[in-house]
């Protein structure tokens, strides 16, 4: 019933830009606080970045802090995660969350529901 869908990853060079989305059903993302998280392989889940329902408070972790861009259009009940200039070490599985309480740092964000995933590759 409540689906969160990822799409958008790919294979991309390094310094090339990927947009990443993610639909929800069953689920209204209007009244949430959203955000994305990775996995890279034999590494531990990092938090990526978090926005507030209301859209007026952003987050991102260090390692993508100026390259990533959290956004949403409640409209279509999508969140989006604009990635630019992208490095190997950004290769993972990312995942859009759905949450409350990101205010003030990454940290405050607390998902609850969570996509499968969409792969990301940066390589050469």
């Amino acid at each position: 019933q409540l689906q969160l869908v990822e799409s958008g990853g790919g294979l991309v060079q390094p310094g090339g830009s990927l947009r990443l989305s993610c639909a929800a059903s069953g689920l209204t993302l209007a009244t949430r606080a959203i955000g994305w998280f990775r996995q890279a392989p034999g590494k531990a889940r990092e938090e990526v970045s978090c926005i507030s329902n209301s859209g007026d408070s952003t987050n991102y972790a260090d390692s993508v802090k100026g390259r990533f861009t959290i956004s949403r259009d409640n409209a279509k009940n999508t969140l989006y995660l604009q990635m630019n200039s992208l490095k190997p070490d950004d290769t993972a599985v990312y995942y859009c969350t759905a949450g409350y309480r990101c205010s003030g740092s990454l940290k405050s964000f607390v998902p609850n529901y969570w996509g499968q995933g969409t792969q990301v590759t940066v390589s050469s």
